[in-house]
């Protein structure tokens, strides 16, 4: 049997078994659930699937938990008589198929940036044809993380040439940002340094643009090398029999800096 058979089969167990969950004789939990109570889980398990990329088993199941909120969300539409599973699988193909004229169509590119340049304006016309924003930034959802946001507005800009050139200009801007934020300090004004705090953020994270650096990415390394090496201070200073907030700060970096040594 092909692959996809298996899988078309499966996805229809799976459609069948919610729809069992939600119906009359279905679990009460599963039956009181709405497409407001369903919001913190879906945040959550795209979370989940994001932390699980790295490992294959992990990423199988976590993809499993995200299909599911995908599943029941459109359980929930198709008892309201909106739309169903299959309407959502066909309205994503029908997009994929009108967003890549190239393949689907009589167009050519000749390379992924003349692909992204025409998927963003595929997007504008489909925006505009809808009623909505059809300005270059206005697709950008804004419950995205804002580092992750502030990065795609930073890319879709530089899409229309509003851009710096080279890494020199975002550097200066940079320098600029942290200037602006120094006087806004001195001036002891909170609105005004949350303002330029904000302005050096999306300098920074330009710079990570040009940089080929994903910001998000970036601050989760970050943060993950930071708890190994708070955590490799801590195992440290208890087994000298010490506490962390009765050690000198001295000494707590003389560990940080072991902690780096070691990989951490």
């Amino acid at each position: 049997m092909d692959w996809k058979e298996t899988a078309g089969r499966r996805f229809f167990e799976l459609l069948s078994v919610m729809e069992t969950l939600r119906g009359s004789t279905g679990c009460p939990w599963d039956k009181e659930q709405t497409l407001k109570s369903l919001k913190a889980y879906l945040l959550e398990e795209t979370y989940e699937v994001l932390e699980a990329m790295d490992d294959k088993k992990a990423h199988l199941e976590e993809l499993g938990d995200l299909l599911l909120q995908i599943v029941f969300q459109s359980e929930i539409r198709r008892e309201a008589g909106d739309f169903d599973a299959g309407d959502v699988a066909g309205a994503i193909t029908e997009k994929l198929k009108r967003r890549h004229p190239h393949i689907f169509g009589s167009e050519s590119a000749e390379n992924s940036a003349a692909v992204k340049v025409r998927w963003e304006e595929i997007k504008a016309a489909e925006r505009r044809n809808s009623g909505k924003k059809s300005g270059i930034l206005a697709g950008i959802p804004k419950a995205l993380p804002q580092l992750l946001r502030a990065y795609r507005i930073g890319e879709r800009a530089a899409r229309q040439s509003f851009d710096w050139p080279d890494l020199e200009g975002v550097w200066a801007k940079v320098a600029e940002e942290t200037a602006e934020l120094k006087e806004a300090i001195a001036e002891n004004d909170k609105k005004h340094i949350e303002h330029e705090f904000g302005d050096l953020i999306m300098a920074l994270v330009n710079l990570g643009r040009h940089l080929g650096v994903n910001p998000e990415e970036a601050l989760r390394l970050a943060n993950e090398r930071f708890i190994a090496r708070f955590s490799y201070v801590e195992e440290a200073v208890e087994k000298e029999g010490g506490k962390m907030n009765e050690t000198p700060l001295n000494h707590l970096e003389e560990l940080w800096q072991e902690a780096k040594k070691s990989g951490c």
